[in-house]
C-alpha cells in the first residue's frame, strides 16, 4: 500500500498521525509541504478526492488566515489556492492519501480508517 502524508514536523497532530502510519507497518511517502508545497492541481485533486470545497483545505490557527481576510466569501477557489501556494502554512494538516481514500487527519485517529492494518495508539 502506498501511503502519502502531507506533513508538518512541528505539528503534534501530524507527528502522531505519522507515528500511527508507521505503527501499522507502513513507511509513508512524507511530503513536508512547508518546504515542498503540492502543485495547484494536486491541491485541487486532494480536495476533490475528499469531496470538500477548496476552502476546507485552509487552516486558520497559527496562520495569517484572519489577517488575509480568507473567511470572506469573495475569494474564489483559484484565489484561495494562490494563497495556499504562496503561504503553505495555510494548508490544513496532516492530509493522508492511501488507496482507501484521502482525509485531513484531525484528529490523528482519522488515519486508522485509511490503513490496511491500523494500530490504535497505545495498543
Amino acid at each position: 500500500m502506498t501511503v502519502t502524508i502531507y506533513h508538518n514536523p512541528s505539528c503534534g497532530t501530524s507527528r502522531n498521525t505519522l507515528a500511527m502510519i508507521r505503527e501499522s507497518g507502513e513507511e509513508p511517502v512524507i511530503v513536508e509541504y512547508l518546504k515542498h508545497p503540492p502543485e495547484r492541481a494536486r491541491l485541487r485533486a486532494l480536495a476533490d478526492a475528499m469531496d470538500l470545497p477548496v476552502r476546507a483545505l485552509l487552516r486558520e490557527k497559527g496562520t495569517p488566515y484572519a489577517e488575509l481576510d480568507l473567511g470572506n466569501p469573495k475569494w474564489t477557489d483559484d484565489q484561495l489556492l494562490d494563497f495556499m501556494l504562496a503561504q503553505p502554512i495555510l494548508i490544513q494538516r496532516p492530509i493522508v492519501e492511501t488507496p482507501k481514500g484521502v482525509r485531513i487527519c484531525r484528529p490523528a485517529e482519522t488515519v486508522l480508517e485509511l490503513l490496511d492494518s491500523p494500530v490504535a495508539s497505545g495498543e
